[in-house]
Parts: C-alpha cells; sequence; structure tokens
C-alpha cells in the first residue's frame, strides 16, 4: 500500500512555485510535493534570497511534522494532562487543532501540486487511487484490528468494525478539494484580485454549499427517541458481546447540539450502523459522565443513559465541514502560488462566530473557523522563520518529520511501533521495553504525570531522528 522512494542526485525535479507541465503526480495528504517532485538546491548552491522560484518550501514540511509531533504529544500525554486532551465536547483545546492542522495543509500541498495539470483525467485517476488507499490505510489502521498499548491482542469481527476515522476524514477532504482544483480552475491568468476570484469561484461555491448542507442538516434535522445495546466492555475488544440491556435516550428535538441528540450522530446510526462508531466517545469524559471529569472515569450516580452510547468524532456529516478546512487551505495555497506569499499573506477564515459553539466532535463553524485561522497564522509564523530569513535548524526534528509524516503517523500516532514492542517481553507481558522506560521516568521525577510526558518527548525525539534518517539515505515511504 505504500512505496519507498529513494532519490538520487541525478533525479529530475520540477520547481515549487513555477508554472509546470507535470502535476507532480506524487502527492499524498502527509507529502507536500516531495524531492523527486520540485526543485531542491544543495547546499553549495543554494541561494540566500528565500523567495528564489526553485526553492523548496521548508515550511510545509515544518508545518506537518510539527502537527504529527501534537498528535503524538495529546494522543499519549493527554491522559496525564487532560488540559491539553480534546474538549469533552463544547470548547477547544490543544488537541483539537491537530486534525484541522492535518486537513488545511492537505489543501495548500494541492493547490501547489496541481497549479498546472497536463492531463485531467490521468490526475484525477491517480487522485481517486490515492483516495482509496488512504481510507483503506485508515480502516487498517483505525478500525479496530490493532488493539494499541497494553494489550497483545488483534483482530476485529466485521459486524463491529469501524468505518470512519482520521485518514478516512483526510481522504474525504483531499479528495474533493484536489478534484475541484483539477476540474473546476479555468486558465485565466491572475493580474488582480478580480482575477484572483473569477479563476476560484466554483471551488467558493462548493465551499457555500457544503456549508449550507451542513448547517441545514445540523440545525433542521429532527431527532427522535433512539435507543441501543450496552456494550459489555469486560469484553475482548476484538469480539464485543452486546449485553441484552437496551437503553433508550429521549430527544425529540431539532437542532441541539448536545451529545446525545445531535443530527451528527442522527446520520452516522442511520447509515453507518450504531456498531460501526467509535465506542469512547469524548462525551464519556463530560462531568455527567465520569466522576474524574475531564478525564475518563466511571460513571457518576443518576448518569444520563447516553453516556454509554457510541459516538464517532469523524463521522459523515461533521466530515463536510471539515472538508471545507481543505478547501480554506487551498486557496490559501493559491495565494502562495500567485503572490509568493511575500507580501500578500492572508488568514483566509479567522474568528469566533458569536453564538456558535465550538465542538470539535461535530466540528461546527465556529470550530472550523477559529482552527482554520489558527492554521493560516502558524503557517506565516513558520515561513517567516524557515522560508524567509532561513532559521532551520531548530526546526530540523519537525521538518524531518515531516518529509516522512506517513510512516510516523502509522508507527507512532497510531501506536503500532509502540503496541509491537510491548510484545516482545521478559516473563511477564508487563516487563516489556515500553513499560520499564515510562517507569524509569516516573521513578527519576518522583511524578508519574511528569514521567509520562516526558517518554513522550523522548518518543517524539526518537521518530524525529528515525525519519532524519531516512531523510538523508534519500528515502520517502508514501501511499
Amino acid at each position: 500500500m505504500s512505496s519507498i522512494v529513494p532519490v538520487t542526485e541525478t533525479d529530475e525535479r520540477s520547481p515549487l512555485l513555477q508554472n509546470s507541465s507535470h502535476y507532480a503526480g506524487e502527492i499524498t495528504p502527509f507529502t507536500s510535493p516531495s524531492p523527486d517532485d520540485q526543485d531542491l538546491p544543495s547546499s553549495s548552491t543554494r541561494p540566500t534570497n528565500s523567495t528564489d522560484p526553485k526553492q523548496r518550501l521548508v515550511s510545509l514540511d515544518v508545518f506537518r511534522g510539527l502537527t504529527v509531533a501534537l498528535m503524538i504529544l495529546v494522543d499519549d500525554a493527554g491522559g496525564a494532562f487532560p488540559s491539553i486532551n480534546h474538549s469533552p465536547w463544547f470548547g477547544v483545546t490543544l488537541a483539537d487543532f491537530a486534525m484541522p492542522f492535518f486537513l488545511f495543509i492537505v489543501g495548500v500541498s494541492v493547490s501547489l501540486v496541481f497549479k498546472k495539470v497536463s492531463s485531467k483525467p490521468a490526475a484525477t485517476k491517480k487522485v481517486v487511487v490515492r483516495t482509496i488507499k488512504l481510507f483503506l490505510l485508515g480502516l487498517v489502521l483505525q478500525g479496530g484490528y490493532f488493539h494499541g498499548r497494553d494489550d497483545l491482542t488483534y483482530g476485529v469481527d466485521i459486524n463491529q468494525i469501524r468505518w470512519m476515522g482520521v485518514l478516512q476524514r483526510i481522504a474525504i477532504g483531499y479528495l474533493l478539494a484536489s478534484i475541484t482544483e483539477i476540474w473546476c480552475v479555468n486558465n485565466n491568468e491572475v493580474n488582480s484580485a478580480i482575477a484572483f476570484g473569477k479563476k476560484y469561484y466554483i471551488q467558493w461555491v462548493v465551499v457555500f454549499l457544503l456549508g449550507i448542507l451542513y448547517m441545514a442538516l445540523l440545525y433542521g434535522l429532527y431527532v427522535p427517541d433512539w435507543t441501543f445495546e450496552v456494550v459489555n466492555e469486560s469484553s475482548s475488544l476484538s469480539v464485543l458481546n452486546y449485553g441484552t440491556e437496551t437503553q433508550t435516550v429521549h430527544c425529540g428535538v431539532r437542532g441541539s447540539l448536545e451529545p446525545p441528540c445531535n443530527a451528527v450522530g442522527l446520520i452516522d446510526r442511520f447509515i453507518l450502523g450504531e456498531s460501526h462508531l467509535y465506542q469512547r466517545p469524548v462525551y464519556k469524559r463530560t462531568e455527567e459522565c465520569s466522576i474524574n471529569s475531564p478525564d475518563y472515569g466511571p460513571l457518576p450516580p443518576n448518569a444520563p443513559s447516553w453516556c454509554l452510547a457510541p459516538f464517532d468524532p469523524e463521522g459523515l456529516l461533521s466530515s463536510l465541514m471539515a472538508a471545507i478546512t481543505c478547501f480554506l487551505g487551498l486557496q490559501y495555497g493559491h495565494i502562495m502560488v500567485h503572490y509568493k506569499f511575500l507580501h500578500h499573506c492572508r488568514v483566509i477564515c479567522r474568528g469566533l462566530l458569536y453564538g456558535v459553539p465550538l465542538s470539535k466532535p461535530l466540528y461546527t463553524l465556529s470550530y472550523m473557523c477559529i482552527t482554520t485561522g489558527a492554521s493560516g497564522i502558524l503557517l506565516i509564523a513558520i515561513y517567516y522563520t524557515a522560508d524567509v530569513i532561513n532559521i532551520r535548524k531548530p526546526m530540523i526534528l519537525f521538518q524531518w518529520m515531516g518529509l516522512n509524516a506517513l510512516i510516523v503517523y502509522a508507527l507512532a500516532a497510531c501506536d503500532i511501533f509502540p503496541a509491537a514492542l510491548q510484545g516482545v517481553y521478559w516473563r511477564s507481558p508487563e516487563n516489556n521495553l515500553i513499560t520499564a522506560t515510562e517507569l524509569l521516568f516516573e521513578t527519576v521525577l518522583h511524578s508519574e504525570k511528569w514521567g509520562k510526558l516526558a517518554f513522550v518527548l523522548l518518543e517524539i525525539l526518537f521518530w524525529g531522528l528515525v525519519a532524519g534518517f531516512l531523510h538523508i539515505k534519500g528515502i520517502y515511504i508514501k501511499l
């Protein structure tokens, strides 16, 4: 499903910000135009002017690598520091920026790759194939087959497989952004703001249609009472045994954004099926559902029945609004292409839409605007630092991770590598390298949570060095 691409000195590369007759078909959502797709001057010939059109934009790699590192940090240390973990429902924390960052950089990368397409059918075919690969990879990594750390079992009942996930959502955004970039952009030359708008107006029409559809369904669908079967949480992750108890959630409302009665969950239950949704939604960490809130914990007395219900944070309806983040990243990339991004930086979407709560699980309009605006501001800062004033050494680890983001995400952020290491133990499964290292840090620092944080930072450093080794060897793993 993935390929290893060695880069040699004789590889032919095309400029990043110059018009090119080929469409750099090797792009994937986890790579910007890769070293074999664009000009990357050697250190002896690298120009001092960072706006040279043949110079690779290091900021894109740094941004992507930083996002992967952020995912590792919040996923592995979020349990010890709930303040950086995903918000239980309303509000935004550090963890809630990771997904929008990925979607935004996908849009930026697409705009650079498809700025000129020689064959639209060929480009479309490659986009579709890569979308399928990415979706299937997400299904393997997040569908329930791998059970993560501290669980040496694997396997999933097809009746319980989770259809949606992070990679699947990225695949949807990538597909929509790429198809519109290939087929819905005219060849008009951009020499003014009006010309810029005429060139890309169809994409803005798509953005408004997606937004209107999302808002209409979110606030217009009637959510009736619904029932679900309580899962026996003590059973194996690979074969979940449903108990005989059936819980009823009383709704009968329209336009609710609360956990039990929103249209996002309604559509997913109807189309995907209750058993194919994520079984540990973030609302299980709310005060209503956990005595350890904002962390997971036992149910409090008189907890509502919906606390045990499934909900997918990467559901179908919310993915429509998530795709808009890709489109806004796409327009941001257009500015980079046409205005060289030096004196014409713009934040595409910023500010809070008052009256619309911030919710990552629902991917509300206000959440999309806040996180997309933050994405644009962060990219400006990284661009100025790495590509304008050429301060790159402090960000070298993130740059390396960005160049091989797919392998780092799969092995580290999805816990494949740590879980595999835990499979090698001495006498007892608890006596493994991962657990022993965490215990060592906790003992030295006399703190469980700070020891956990130190271990996670070491983990990020390790994967940065692994990615750097692959980069030195000219190896880039991609779909």
